[in-house]
């Protein structure tokens, strides 16, 4: 049955089953990132989706391929989240007993809304890959049916599906931006956007600490990373799928991975922007635009989740700021005498500087009178901002020096 998976007849059909399930994700055309990179940037908004992530789609299918005799045996999965909450929320639709391996260092909010499916969850191992290991284990032992995240060609027809849908909506699309981090979303876009139309270019996007698809196409064979290290946990992946393999070697035109600074700034630019809470993984394919040498084109980005936690949410924001340049500290050197630091205050006022933490330190030299540091951490508008603020302070004589912002 699996040879007969990825053809226009099951994605057809995945795209028709999984509508019961899946809200519409339109197409949001990105001014701000098209004026940014000279093409025509649209947004597919899957982080807006039911359980927050595409997940859905491919679980879904796959449960409505299953017969009745492997739903009464229960479904297991493994997976750090999005994953998880799809499996869990299809088991519920189809009636079935789910249960979730999750590794232990997996977020709160994404058990608990994983148990708020009805699913079991089961916290296992410090990463995916051995949570996996247990999964299979597990099936093993109950006779659980197993739905794999991504190395599944079912999976992979119904995640496909988000190509249908960008194909109808913008039939004339040159570029589609996919995140990989097994394989199976890029191996059912990629293989129905060449079957609709072989124009179509489909580009994957990995971190660059867990570029696993990259190192087995370079290899031409599935290759396993030593150790993955990236904030995008979501793709944070050792091996990529050994069934869908082939599928990517064929019909995927090129992989570009971007640095976990650059998904930081990404996250600002959806906030910012777009009023759009887009999960790290889901950012890979914005970060990728810049790195695209074309003009001109209709690029559609698939920004593939939306659950991150407050608490990451919050780190990421301020690394954002400090990235771009809107948060900054300065130390400079005063003579410990009354009315230095008004002076010093009226100097970033002029140039509209809005200091957010003072530290003072008598204690920086023996000889107070000499110098004492003052360190002053400050909002600004960016890099040239930033600049005029530094200048000023210097032509004051107060040698300012950048150091280390700790928020």
């Amino acid at each position: 049955m699996e040879d007969k998976m990825l053809t226009l007849e099951k994605f057809e059909e995945a795209s028709e089953v999984v509508k019961k399930v899946t809200l519409e994700t339109k197409l949001i055309y990105s001014d701000y990132l098209s004026n940014q990179t000279g093409n025509k940037v649209y947004l597919k908004p899957e982080n807006m989706q039911f359980t927050g992530a595409y997940k859905l789609r491919g679980a879904y299918y796959k449960s409505s391929t299953l017969s009745e005799e492997e739903r009464s045996r229960g479904v297991i999965t493994a997976s750090a989240g999005n994953h998880a909450q799809g499996v869990a929320y299809a088991a519920k639709c189809y009636g079935m007993k789910a249960t979730i391996v999750m590794p232990t260092t997996t977020p709160l909010i994404k058990v608990n809304r994983t148990k708020s499916f009805g699913a079991e969850v089961v916290l296992f191992g410090d990463v995916y890959d051995e949570a996996c290991a247990k999964a299979y284990e597990l099936a093993e032992e109950h006779g659980y049916t197993f739905i794999h995240p991504f190395d599944d060609l079912a999976v992979a027809t119904g995640q496909g599906t988000i190509a249908m849908e960008i194909v109808k909506e913008l039939p004339l699309v040159d570029y589609i931006l996919v995140p990989i981090g097994g394989g199976g979303l890029i191996t059912g876009v990629s293989t129905l956007a060449k079957m609709l139309n072989p124009k179509i270019k489909v580009i994957g996007v990995e971190p660059e600490g867990a570029a696993c698809m990259k190192a087995s196409l370079e290899n031409d064979k599935v290759t396993t990373l030593t150790g993955v290290n990236t904030i995008a946990d979501g793709t944070a992946v050792k091996t990529p799928g050994s069934i869908i393999f082939p599928y990517v070697k064929e019909n995927v035109d090129d992989i570009i991975t971007v640095s976990d600074e650059e998904l930081i700034v990404s996250f600002l630019d959806m906030v910012e922007n777009h009023k759009m809470v887009v999960e790290n993984s889901g950012l890979l394919t914005v970060a990728a635009l810049k790195h695209l040498d074309v003009k001109d084109k209709k690029i559609v980005s698939i920004l593939s989740g939306g659950n991150m936690d407050v608490i990451t949410m919050s780190s990421v924001v301020q690394q954002g700021l400090i990235f771009r340049d809107r948060i900054f500290t300065v130390s400079v050197l005063l003579p410990d005498k009354p009315g230095m630091l008004s002076k010093v205050s009226s100097v970033i006022a002029e140039q509209n500087g809005n200091v957010i933490k003072l530290e003072h330190n008598q204690f920086v030299s023996t000889n107070r009178n000499a110098a004492v540091e003052l360190r002053i951490t400050l909002e600004a508008f960016g890099t040239e901002h930033k600049q005029k603020i530094l200048d000023a302070l210097e032509k004051e004589k107060f040698l300012p020096k950048l150091v280390r912002t700790n928020l």
